[in-house]
């Protein structure tokens, strides 16, 4: 009995550890980061028509050519704004000085006060690469429903400000890849995002 009951045991470690390698060399790769969203990652990102800073009509076919960082905010915003752009921006620098070319791209929930033209003042200040993009106002509620983003109007007159998400969304030429909320670094950005780029 006690013979078996060793057999049995040493029979067990064996096909434990036989298994144990196969899971151990048969497991994904480490993740890059990835969020969690309703509906899946399929749900966000969509067709869009609007106008790029320098005046032309462009689509979202245009503008995501590869990776690309997208953002949805107000150039009249006090605070937010600014600072998630420069974060965004400071993320496509480090990702330069990797190798990866990124595209940076901004789109206006403001097309009353939003115009090409002072796209085209906050772009330049914000970073080269930057996109600028304007449109009507059913054109800008046409793709922040695609990305899934919430704006509203607060208040009245020429001062009004704009209540919204903060997401910055990293695309590529197939949809979402993920989504980063204000709370992380430019570098830690920068580095998710040069994860994808190598792991595709």
């Amino acid at each position: 009995m006690i013979k078996v009951t060793a057999t049995v045991s040493v029979v067990i470690i064996v096909f434990c550890l036989i298994t144990g390698s196969y899971v151990v060399m048969n497991a994904p790769k480490v993740h890059c980061g990835g969020t969690t969203i309703a509906g899946g990652k399929m749900a966000v990102g969509g067709p869009f028509e609007l106008v790029r800073h320098t005046g032309e009509l462009v689509t979202d076919i245009d503008v995501i050519t590869g990776p690309s960082l997208i953002y949805f905010g107000f150039t009249y915003c006090p605070d937010v704004c600014p600072l998630d752009s420069a974060r965004n921006a400071e993320a496509i620098d480090l990702l330069d000085q990797m190798g990866h070319d990124v595209e940076l791209i901004f789109i206006t929930i403001d097309p009353a006060r939003d115009t090409p033209e002072v796209l085209a003042d906050y772009v330049e200040v914000m970073h080269p690469k930057m996109i600028g993009l304007t449109g009507t106002e059913e054109q800008v509620k046409v793709a922040s429903k695609a990305f899934k983003t919430y704006y509203r109007k607060n208040g009245e007159g020429e001062d009004y400000l704009m209540d919204h998400s903060t997401f910055s969304y990293l695309m590529n030429t197939n949809g979402l890849v993920d989504f980063f909320r204000r709370d992380i670094s430019a570098e830690d950005m920068a580095k998710t995002i040069s994860c994808y780029i190598e792991e595709a």
